[in-house]
């Protein structure tokens, strides 16, 4: 009862308030796992955590990298909004969206749900974006109002702080009430040298030093005393071997079954049209028993991965074990990896937030998932939400009013 009447008392508040008055800046530092501020010399990211919120962020399933930042930034699940991997079989089309495939990462068809930037600016509030999935991507015929290329603006990190800058100097009429920035660290450190390694180390306080100047610079603003920060990722890492991986020509040795696997973690199957039943069972029989993975027909995936309704999952889903692989390819040396089980502790994320809208000195108890992130967004804009997957309460004891 108390979570309903917080509910409607916030749903009230956004339509009175219209556009609220500060503005908020949301970083992403992809793979930013969330013990790595406790396990690395991040002098900036321990002050955002002294002056503001300090808390754990869970991703949505699969933990990676396109899934959870569309989804950071609609508040839906990734079997909700579409990007249900970073690659996936579109079953209609027969074909492979990859998120390293412009011709289909940038295509507006494979993104449902309504992003952050075009709720607020249906509602006549002004966003920029540096990077953010699907941002670049012509949503409902539409982009953020101020946003970069990914494949062509490839600004360096320096320059993307000055870019956050330079929106935040715009004239007022003209200037963005929210500024989303992606930086690629220290995912690709956590992928080649692990996670708790000395190169991710070297990554993950370069960047908190990169942070600390710009929150320095944003302090000299005129409008400085309204900006919040917020800093979190989009998925954690954990440590891989060469040795941990499950081979399919091994354990799946009839290629007539199947049409392709997509992805390693996890792995979507899809089996060949004819005889599908019978081809779906085939594979479940020889995946029963493999030690290091889980396996479910599409119907069965577990609730709990909120998963498996999207008509784009493989009529088989496989989940290997942590720091496991379902794969043929062979790797050459130890690192990281994620896309893994997302309530696992070290697919886990950190998250920061400093700033009027926050408590000070405050560490939330209990870790509250990334769906939230949307609703709290619209909150800080003054924003009534699309319909999402999201609660504002899981983040009411976080907000300063």
């Amino acid at each position: 009862m108390k979570r309903l009447v917080f509910a409607i008392i916030l749903i009230v508040a956004w339509v009175a308030a219209g556009a609220g008055d500060c503005y908020t800046v949301i970083v992403s530092l992809d793979g930013l796992r969330w013990d790595y501020p406790e396990a690395f010399n991040t002098p900036f990211l321990d002050s955002m955590a002294r002056d503001g919120v300090k808390a754990v962020m869970s991703p949505s399933f699969p933990s990676s990298t396109f899934p959870n930042h569309y989804t950071l930034a609609t508040g839906l699940t990734p079997d909700h909004h579409g990007i249900i991997a970073n690659s996936f079989k579109v079953r209609a089309e027969g074909k492979i969206y990859s998120m390293s495939d412009r011709k289909t990462s940038r295509n507006a068809k494979y993104y449902g749900g309504e992003p952050i930037w075009l709720t607020a600016q249906r509602q006549g509030v002004k966003i920029g974006t540096i990077f953010w999935v699907g941002s670049d991507v012509a949503i409902q015929g539409q982009h953020p109002t101020y946003w970069k290329n990914y494949g062509k603006d490839r600004l360096t990190y320096e320059q993307r702080v000055d870019e956050v800058l330079r929106l935040l100097s715009l004239p007022e009429a003209d200037r963005p009430r929210l500024v989303m920035c992606y930086f690629e660290q220290p995912d690709g450190s956590g992928h080649h040298n692990g996670p708790i390694s000395r190169a991710t180390r070297r990554t993950v306080e370069d960047l908190d030093t990169l942070l600390a100047s710009m929150w320095q610079r944003i302090q000299r603003l005129d409008i400085a005393t309204r900006v919040n920060l917020i800093v979190t990722g989009d998925h954690g890492m954990t440590w891989t071997e060469n040795c941990r991986t499950v081979r399919p020509s091994k354990v799946l040795p009839n290629t007539e079954w199947i049409d392709c696997i997509v992805g390693n973690v996890p792995a979507n199957i899809y089996v060949k049209s004819k005889q599908e039943g019978e081809f779906v069972d085939s594979v479940m029989r020889a995946l029963e028993g493999v030690d290091h993975i889980r396996a479910w027909r599409k119907a069965d995936i577990p609730a709990y991965l909120g998963y498996g309704s999207n008509p784009n999952v493989g009529d088989v889903l496989v989940l290997p074990d942590v720091g496991w692989s379902f794969t043929d390819h062979v790797y050459t040396h130890a690192g990281g990896n994620h896309g893994y089980d997302h309530t696992t502790p070290d697919m886990q994320i950190a998250f920061r937030a400093v700033g009027p809208d926050f408590k000070r000195g405050y560490t939330k108890a209990d870790r509250f998932p990334n769906v939230d992130i949307y609703p709290l967004l619209c909150y800080l804009l003054g924003v009534k939400p699309a319909p999402n997957d999201g609660h504002l309460t899981d983040l009411h004891d976080i907000l300063a009013h």
